[in-house]
């Protein structure tokens, strides 16, 4: 076994072994007869924390709080473990009133990888004395340390943490070594967006936080409808389905980033500005005086000007216009009041 093996195998031990009732027997060592269901429920926990087991994957239930929205991608990591084994196993609790199941603590994406397997028929697990505090706790401390998780998986996670009520804010930012106020504009996002909204559209790796926050303001604040939202990126990873069966290998794309994208536009369309009314076009009209062309009224957007054609009848309007604007300003006022 080589040295990084070793350490490995160590730090997954020491994990399990946390809260293990008792050090385990040797291995020649004989077990008597148990007379109990209880007896031997003790004699096979005092081990399992020193001891691989090779369990049935349908024994284990995966019941936890989703900490990934693609758990089902997991086709390279079967065909690996086809060709290679699992190097490192899952980590199981005992289900409570039942010693022949377990419950998953972490390695969701290795216990589903042999279940879709047609080859490997046991998955290598540590069974570990956990209550259900220490268990998600052990389950946050190893999906967090993951690199691969994007920010809307984590985003999510830490929501259903705090509304499942396994702690607030400031204790969801300790376990998960974030600051409060990161976690309460994780949530704040996610919530403007919609969890529903957020599963349908996908993990979205390199998506950040910018463009989520910009997604679900646009959302919250005009309104829409999600669940239109929610079948536009349903259709999104149709689309994205069907390119795999029909060229046979994976599209170059993301699903969950083109999901992402599709939404996007959608929401960037039904919130575009509607383009501002043109301004009126400046309208003429020829002021006649004893029949014949004496000026111009015009229409502006700034207001009404009257241009008289130069002479002496000009010059006189000149004089007079103060007092005759005076005369109809004053019987326009009296047509108001009747």
């Amino acid at each position: 076994m080589t040295s990084g093996k070793k350490k490995r195998m160590s730090m997954l031990d020491s994990l399990a072994a946390a809260g293990a009732a008792s050090p385990a027997p040797q291995a020649n060592a004989v077990t008597p007869m148990m007379t109990s269901n209880r007896a031997l429920r003790s004699a096979r926990d005092a081990v399992d924390a020193h001891h691989v087991w090779e369990l049935d994957p349908a024994s284990i239930e995966d019941g936890r709080m989703a900490d990934r929205l693609d758990p089902a991608d997991v086709l390279d990591l079967r065909d690996a473990i086809e060709a290679n084994g699992q190097t490192v196993p899952i980590l199981v609790r005992r289900a409570p009133g039942d010693a022949d199941r377990y419950l998953l603590v972490y390695g969701r994406r290795r216990l589903e990888a042999i279940r879709q397997s047609d080859k490997v028929t046991k998955v290598r697990a540590l069974v570990a004395n956990l209550d259900d505090d220490s268990a998600l706790r052990a389950q946050i401390s190893e999906n967090m340390a993951r690199r691969d998780l994007s920010f809307i998986e984590k985003a999510l996670f830490a929501q259903e943490l705090v509304s499942s009520g396994f702690g607030n804010q400031s204790q969801v930012a300790e376990i998960l070594t974030v600051t409060k106020s990161s976690i309460s504009m994780a949530i704040a996002i996610v919530d403007m967006v919609g969890p529903d909204l957020v599963r349908a559209i996908g993990a979205a790796h390199g998506i950040g936080r910018p463009r989520w926050e910009s997604l679900g303001r646009a959302i919250d604040e005009n309104g829409l409808d999600r669940e239109d939202l929610i079948r536009i990126a349903k259709e999104a990873h149709v689309r994205a389905g069907g390119s795999v069966v029909v060229d046979n290998a994976r599209p170059a794309d993301d699903p969950s980033v083109e999901a992402f994208e599709a939404v996007t536009k959608l929401v960037t369309k039904a919130v575009k500005p509607a383009k501002p009314p043109s301004p009126a076009r400046p309208s003429s009209v020829p002021l006649k005086i004893c029949g014949k062309r004496g000026g111009t009224v015009k229409r502006t957007t700034k207001g009404l000007s009257v241009e008289l054609v130069g002479g002496d009848f000009a010059d006189w309007f000149e004089t007079q216009v103060h007092d005759m604007i005076e005369e109809l300003h004053e019987r326009w006022k009296q047509r108001s009041e009747d």
